[in-house]
């Protein structure tokens, strides 16, 4: 346990006030008491695995770097960690053996000897016309909980058994902490899962099935993170946004898409964002696709958000790494309703590097975009389906181009979003 000015951490990695957003800080009325008998937490912190290429945490703010042995999830002075950089693998490294994602395991930066694993990755990869375009749709809620974030919570989680933790909380919207609850639950992991208390019933629902603790925070979703901060004095903080190894989870979609076209990069990426987790896995994954020779430039990242909660774009827009005024209202686009996302410099900074745009979509092409999906048998929820709405706003400003290889990620499913899709596909005339 470390102390840094007024705020004790858990070996290092509690954020300090003065590093939070404005929000978070205003939700934390009162300090963070001192931790005080966790002995079984400052142990595993002792517990090693076998690290590759001498990889260790990077703050790329900073300069600061950490060992990647630590149990830590940011830095001392509260800042987001990444794994430093990588040298990627080659088609040979593949181990086709393994139905999942961890055919993938020798692109990861530490030995995982047994992977908590419930068949994440290889989801189906679909062509389909979409006005003048032929579209690959990857197809993503065949995840085993239903959302992309199968594959960083795998890689976390197994990260976190291997070291012995032993009890875990997430705060989440929904897909995150259903995942976290779902991954727990195999490695015999206990879980508390925080969420907004207007998150869908469903998503709520999946958590409580795989036997996690749903605790449902009053106010919005800062105030369910500054909650989760609150805990993470006495409880291991497994956070989607801030753990690196979810990242390294995430990064799977990128080798994925790479040996899904007979390993070639597509020309063009198209996702929705909320903290950015898919943007940054990717521009991890063909990153290091690049450095190892494997590809000779990274797909284009072309980003959308729903326009009721664009805080990226805004910035984008604005040509900044730093938030500016934005909109924020309630969206159907409920997974991307993130005020001021974690990873946010280093997020314009993906898209920029891959020569990428982004949009802002209005509520009513999501929902038309979301029947459209379902009239071709996608069944996508609504944050998904942000993704499929800017289709059209990129090929108008040339971002997709004809004859180029294009995939648009379809991160979850209709399933987790009931009460939404009830309202979009209500017959005319139906109030309810």
């Amino acid at each position: 346990m470390k102390r840094t000015g007024s705020r004790w951490c858990l070996n290092g990695c509690s954020p300090t006030l003065e590093r939070l957003s404005h929000r978070t800080r205003d939700a934390l009325e009162a300090p963070v008491a001192p931790l005080t008998g966790h002995i079984e937490l400052n142990k595993i912190s002792k517990v090693r695995a076998e690290p590759r290429a001498e990889a260790h945490y990077v703050d790329e703010r900073s300069g600061a770097t950490y060992s990647i042995d630590d149990l830590r999830w940011c830095g001392d002075d509260g800042a987001p960690l990444t794994v430093s950089a990588l040298p990627g693998i080659t088609r040979e490294q593949v181990d086709t053996g393994a139905r999942s994602l961890w055919r993938y395991r020798a692109a990861l930066p530490v030995r995982i000897d047994a992977p908590v694993s419930l068949g994440e990755g290889c989801t189906p990869l679909v062509e389909k016309g979409w006005g003048e375009d032929r579209i690959l749709f990857k197809l993503e809620w065949f995840s085993p909980t239903g959302s992309f974030k199968d594959r960083g919570t795998s890689v976390m989680i197994s990260l976190l058994a291997q070291r012995g933790v032993g009890e875990v909380i997430e705060d989440s919207s929904g897909n995150g902490g259903a995942s976290v609850s779902a991954y727990c639950a195999a490695a015999g992991i206990r879980a508390r899962i925080l969420a907004p208390a207007t998150t869908s019933p469903a998503k709520i629902l999946q958590s409580r099935a795989y036997g996690a603790e749903v605790e449902l925070v009053p106010g919005d979703r800062d105030a369910t993170a500054a909650e989760a901060l609150r805990q993470s004095a006495h409880t291991y903080y497994a956070s989607h946004n801030w753990h690196p190894f979810f990242l390294q989870g995430t990064k799977t979609l990128a080798y994925e898409l790479w040996e899904d076209l007979g390993f070639t990069a597509p020309d063009a990426v198209v996702t929705v964002a909320g903290a950015g987790s898919t943007v940054l896995g990717c521009d991890l994954g063909f990153s290091e696709l690049l450095a190892a020779g494997q590809i000779t430039r990274r797909p284009r990242l072309l980003v959308a958000q729903p326009a009721h909660c664009a805080p990226f774009h805004a910035a984008f827009r604005a040509g900044t790494e730093t938030p500016v005024p934005s909109l924020h209202a309630p969206t159907i686009a409920e997974g991307t309703a993130i005020r001021e996302p974690v990873r946010f410099p280093e997020v314009l900074r993906a898209i920029r590097r891959s020569d990428g745009d982004m949009a802002a979509i209005p509520e009513d092409a999501i929902a038309a975009a979301v029947r459209r999906l379902a009239a071709m048998g996608l069944y996508a929820e609504p944050t998904s389906a942000t993704a499929a709405a800017a289709i059209e706003v990129f090929r108008a400003r040339g971002a997709i181009r004809p004859g180029e290889t294009t995939v648009v990620l379809l991160t979850g499913s209709g399933l987790k979003a009931a009460p939404t899709m009830t309202e979009i596909f209500a017959p005319e005339g139906d109030e309810r």
